[in-house]
């Protein structure tokens, strides 16, 4: 299987000599549970894309630290994009930016919350039982960063997670769209620096929730075998009526 991952940001440069880009925190990922998986990267944030949306077997989209809902013209052209992967019923899982550009384009919407900001470990429940959730979970523990959020989703969709914080913390589209507002390629210590970083903004109470929050456990490994099955999955069916 050969997954291409579309890059919408990369990490701070002050950082990239503690941590993992975004692209290969995919790779470790997904690649730890399944080394057979071959990846390829396109950076679509400076307009490098697939050169026909079947270079792939499927797409990951990144993280951002970007708003979906910004007057940039990338961030369109990604939208018109999502909208052609899924037209053609292309595999694909969006993470946190990834999560809320794929509602938007598709007919959802996404905002900042009033809730501010989601930081370090979210515990949410699995609200829809699928068959790729192997093994199931009843909650989904996993690292957050954002303070956006969707707010309605598309109209085909069904929720998949669901929290207090966030309601729509996940849905699936058909048997070819998957997303997920948490980040299950962060480490807790890339999460810690990040917090760290953004301490400041995020108000002491925020802050200090987050760090104490990193004493949990986190579901990443089981959600990387989720991501995996759902693509073998939705390729099997690919071609069939949804």
């Amino acid at each position: 299987m050969r997954i291409g991952i579309l890059q919408c940001d990369s990490i701070m440069d002050e950082y990239r000599s503690q941590f993992e880009n975004y692209p290969e925190m995919f790779r470790t990922l997904l690649g730890t549970q399944d080394p057979t998986i071959e990846f390829e990267t396109f950076d679509v944030e400076h307009g490098h894309y697939p050169p026909t949306v079947d270079r792939c077997d499927g797409y990951v989209i990144t993280g951002s630290k970007a708003s979906v809902y910004e007057n940039e013209d990338w961030i369109r052209r990604f939208g018109d994009y999502l909208r052609v992967l899924h037209e053609s019923r292309t595999p694909v899982v969006g993470i946190c930016f990834g999560h809320q550009l794929l509602a938007q384009a598709l007919g959802g919407k996404t905002e900042k919350s009033s809730k501010g900001w989601g930081v370090g470990i979210h515990t949410s429940l699995v609200v829809q039982k699928k068959e790729w959730q192997q093994p199931p979970l009843q909650k989904m523990s996993i690292l957050v960063s954002h303070q956006d959020q969707v707010v309605q989703l598309p109209k085909d969709a069904e929720l998949i997670v669901s929290s207090e914080f966030c309601p729509n913390g996940g849905f699936q589209i058909g048997s070819h769209i998957l997303s997920f507002q948490g980040h299950p390629e962060f480490t807790k210590p890339y999460s810690q620096t990040m917090m760290n970083h953004r301490r400041e903004k995020l108000g002491e109470e925020v802050y200090q929730k987050g760090v104490t929050s990193l004493n949990q456990e986190i579901d990443s490994p089981l959600i990387a075998r989720w991501i995996i099955s759902f693509f073998v999955q939705a390729l099997a069916k690919k071609g069939q009526p949804e």
